[in-house]
C-alpha cells in the first residue's frame, strides 16, 4: 500500500491510498469517509498529488505493468468520479511518481529497467463540462514524453526534488547506488 495526503486548509483533510490489488482510494479525514475509489486493474506502486498547498489538483497513480494515471481531481462526478488519462510509460513497473516543486505540471517517473522519464501534463481547453443530466464532468488532459534516461540495469526505485535547486533531483536504484542528477531547461518547456 501506498499513501499520500493532502491538506491544503483547515477544512480539506484527504488521504490517498493504492493497493497491490489496483484499488485508489480517497478518504475524507474530516467527515471519515471514503470520498472516491476507483481501480487501475494492476497493483499501485506510488500515488502522488502534485502538490499540497493548493487544492487538489491532480493526482498521478503508478503501477506494475508499466502505466501511470493521471486524475484531474478539480470535477469530481457523483458516478463517473474524476477524468483521468493513463500512458503506458516504461516496459516494466513504474516505482515511483515526483511533482517536480517548481512546476506542478512536470513530473519524473522512475521504471524497473532503469530509467527516468520526465513527463509534462497538458490541460484540456475547459476542464470541466455539463453531461446529459446537466452535471458537471472532468475534462482529462494529456501527458507528453520530455526527456528519458537509463541510469541502470536494475530498477530505479526512489527519487526527489530538490524543493531550492530547480532540476536538482536524487535517486537510488536496486544496484545499490544513488545518483544526483541535474535536469536543465526547465524554465523553458
Amino acid at each position: 500500500m501506498y499513501i499520500s495526503g493532502h491538506a491544503f486548509n483547515d477544512e480539506d483533510r484527504c488521504v490517498c491510498a493504492g493497493y497491490d490489488n489496483g484499488d485508489i482510494k480517497l478518504f475524507d479525514l474530516r467527515n471519515m469517509s471514503l470520498r472516491w475509489e476507483t481501480n487501475i486493474r494492476n497493483g499501485v506502486c506510488c500515488v502522488e498529488f502534485d502538490r499540497k498547498d493548493i487544492n487538489m489538483n491532480k493526482l498521478v497513480a503508478t503501477s506494475l505493468e508499466g502505466k501511470f494515471h493521471v486524475f484531474d481531481m478539480r470535477t469530481q462526478h457523483p458516478t463517473k468520479g474524476f477524468a483521468s488519462v493513463s500512458e503506458k510509460a516504461h516496459k516494466s513497473t513504474v516505482w515511483q511518481v515526483r511533482h517536480l516543486p517548481q512546476n506542478r505540471d512536470i513530473f519524473m517517473t522512475a521504471g524497473g529497467a532503469g530509467n527516468l522519464h520526465l513527463w509534462k501534463y497538458e490541460y484540456p481547453a475547459q476542464r470541466s463540462k455539463k453531461d446529459s443530466d446537466d452535471v458537471d464532468v472532468g475534462v482529462a488532459g494529456s501527458v507528453n514524453l520530455l526527456q528519458n534516461v537509463t541510469l541502470s540495469t536494475q530498477p530505479i526505485a526512489s527519487l526527489d526534488w530538490s524543493p531550492d535547486k530547480q532540476g536538482l533531483c536524487v535517486c537510488s536504484g536496486f544496484d545499490q547506488s544513488v545518483r544526483v542528477l541535474i535536469v536543465t531547461k526547465l524554465n523553458v518547456v
